[in-house]
């Protein structure tokens, strides 16, 4: 009779242990069954990007000014061949490229740097000023083109002063695909490309002027839209498997 009791014990308490697992997983994909991918067109092409939920601040802030239109009609200002593709600057709506890189919405978004989120190539980051709390600004962002560094160059660089740790994860990127490694833990990153890096790379190589910051010699004006899919759609589409 003990035994019998013990038994049925035993078996309720299993019982429980997996309902309560199931219901753990089903929290877990209910959390991962959707997701927001970021498509800015240009006339040189689209590039999808989805947005990091470990900087939460940043990833708000960019889908609010998305929503509310105020990237449409802005440029890429400032493109640098081998490095990055920045824009995101309403001032870079007029004729003058003295003020490019001075505009914003009146405020900055605290810095949220991970050491786990890096400038690999198609890392979306946020540009800033020179501020000590290293803020980032309020709209203007880039994207991270970059070029292949070398083991022992990546070594190097972690072996210098306030330098980010480099992981096996960062070695790997950054001499496969490559990056900008000299930025990490400097500027948030916030999101990265899950389609288009032929854009970004087509984008990176238009003629430029460097007496005008960088600006494009033809302006490369923008369309932001943002749409809520289904990760299982996201993974069929561009092949990026949403995180839990």
């Amino acid at each position: 009779m003990k035994k019998s009791i013990v038994a049925i014990l035993m078996l309720m308490l299993i019982g429980g242990i997996t309902m309560q697992a199931q219901e753990e997983t089903k929290k877990k994909t209910k959390k991962c069954k959707k997701d927001y991918v970021v498509t800015i067109s240009t006339e040189h092409g689209d590039m999808a990007l989805i947005l990091y939920k470990e900087t939460p601040k940043h990833r708000e802030n960019f889908l609010k000014l998305a929503n509310d239109g105020f990237y449409d009609g802005t440029t890429f200002h400032r493109i640098i061949k081998d490095f990055m593709i920045q824009g995101g600057d309403p001032n870079s709506k007029d004729d003058n490229p003295n003020n490019d890189g001075q505009g914003g919405p009146g405020y900055r978004v605290d810095a949220e740097f991970n050491p786990n989120l890096y400038h690999k190539k198609g890392a979306l980051a946020a540009a800033r000023d020179n501020n000590p709390k290293k803020a980032s600004s309020g709209c203007q962002f880039y994207i991270v083109q970059g070029k292949k560094f070398t083991e022992s160059q990546l070594k190097q660089m972690s072996n210098a002063r306030g330098a980010a740790p480099m992981t096996e994860a960062k070695i790997k990127d950054y001499s496969t695909i490559g990056g900008t490694p000299h930025l990490d833990m400097g500027y948030t990153v916030f999101g990265e490309l899950i389609s288009g890096m032929d854009v970004l790379d087509a984008l990176s190589a238009k003629p430029n002027d460097a007496r005008k910051g960088n600006r494009p010699l033809t302006p490369i004006t923008m369309k932001v839209t943002v749409k809520k899919m289904s990760c299982k759609k996201i993974a069929k589409i561009y092949g990026y498997v949403c995180p839990c």
